[in-house]
Formats: C-alpha cells, structure tokens, sequence
C-alpha cells in the first residue's frame, strides 16, 4: 500500500493533480481503507524492507515469480531519491556549498531506529553533492552520531529552531507530531529563502504560498510544478 500510494503520489505530479483528494478518495472504498496510504520519502526500519527482501529470496529458491514483491522493492528505494532529486532540480544541479536544515532523522516517528531510514540515503545523497546539513530529531540524535561520527558536512542541533540559522532551506523527512505546527514566520524569518521540501505532506499547500513560501510536498501542491529534470534545463548558451 505504501509503494502504491507513492506510485500513484508520482503520477499526480506529472497529471497536475492533488495526492491528498485523491487518496481520499481511495480510501473512503471500505475495502482499502485509509490504513498506509499516505504518500512520502519511503518505508524504512527494521521490518519491512527485510521482510520484503526476505520473500523475495524465498520466491526465488522456490523458483517462483516475484514480479509484485520486486515492484514494491524498486518503488521504494526510487522513492528514498526523490526528496533529492527534487532539491538538485530547484537549485538546478548545483548545491555545492548549500547548507540544508534537516527535521526528521528516525524512520518514523516515536523511536530513535535509523535502520534503511529514508533520512540516510537523503543525507548521503546531499553531501555527495557537496552540500551540508544541520539536522534535528527528538530520538535519534546519538544514533545518527554513531552511524556517522566523522561526517564534517553534518551537524546535529538540540533543537528544530536552531537548525534553520542561514539554511537554504527546510526538509522535512519524518513526521514528528512536534513538527506539524511550527512558527512559520520563524521559519521565514531564519531561512535565506523562505523554501520548505516536506517528504511527508505535513503543511497545508495554499497556506504556505499566501504566507510567501515555496513549498514542494509529494504529489500535491507546489510539487506539481517541479516534474522538471536536470535535461530539461535549457543550456546556458540558449539562455544568454
């Protein structure tokens, strides 16, 4: 349900419509239900991806199709990328030298567990792309310094608010409850752009733009401006 949910989030983003009435709509049939069905950055923790990658293996030692389990698999990790990818489009390939405030290390809220945390792949994505970031989590803190205890492109802060400081912008990667009701003019205020890429829909997309803000949730919103791909920028000869 969750890979379907963003399958269908990516399809609303390239038709122009909006995920949340459309999984509304998906989960008022009884049958479905609203259980999973919330669009983001990707599944991760202790459970699912194994278990997945557990029937897949066993699909194959009995020699049966595993064509579902390795869709949902593919979609997921895709689906870990697309906060980047949706970063490098807007600052159009070049994020050297950015520095990214980051809420949300754990890979759901309510615990401190970064195993295959949609958050490691989105930090390591940026500093490859030689950008920092200062990052937040109310638990995971001393787990993320564990799994990354020599990174200089990263520093931990002890609060959300002191993360944002000269940041080029907010990412939001789990959703805390802490996090659904900030100070958006704090935010405003502290950010070198007033700029938000939630991977978890936790804003309210007319809200954010009447207030100034460019805001890139999944599948909704301002995302559906942004299907643009680093081909697709026209060359600087062409705009000179």
């Amino acid at each position: 349900k969750i890979s379907f949910i963003n399958q269908i989030a990516e399809l609303a983003e390239h038709l122009g419509a909006d995920i949340e009435s459309v999984r509304q709509g998906i989960g008022a049939d009884t049958r479905i239900g609203y259980h999973f069905i919330y669009p983001g950055c990707g599944y991760g923790g202790s459970c699912f991806p194994k278990d997945m990658r557990a029937l897949i293996h066993s699909a194959e030692q009995a020699h049966c199709s595993s064509d579902l389990l390795q869709a949902v698999e593919a979609i997921n990790q895709r689906q870990k990328h697309k906060l980047f990818e949706r970063i490098n489009a807007f600052y159009r390939g070049d994020l050297r030298g950015r520095t990214f405030a980051l809420w949300g290390l754990a890979f759901k809220p309510n615990t401190d567990d970064m195993r295959d945390a949609p958050s490691r792949v989105l930090l390591e994505d940026l500093w490859a792309a030689g950008a920092s970031v200062r990052a937040f989590d109310p638990e995971a803190m001393v787990e993320t310094q564990n799994l990354y205890p020599n990174e200089s492109k990263l520093m931990l802060m002890g609060t959300p608010e002191s993360v944002l400081a000269g940041a080029d912008a907010l990412i939001i990667c789990t959703e805390w409850q802490q996090f659904k009701a900030p100070d958006f003019e704090l935010i405003k205020q502290r950010l070198n752009s007033p700029v938000i890429f939630d991977g978890r829909n936790l804003y309210d997309a007319e809200r954010l733009a009447r207030n100034g803000f460019q805001y890139f949730p999944m599948g909704r919103g301002e995302s559906c401006k942004l299907p643009i791909t680093l081909r697709q920028w026209p060359a600087a000869s062409d705009v000179a």
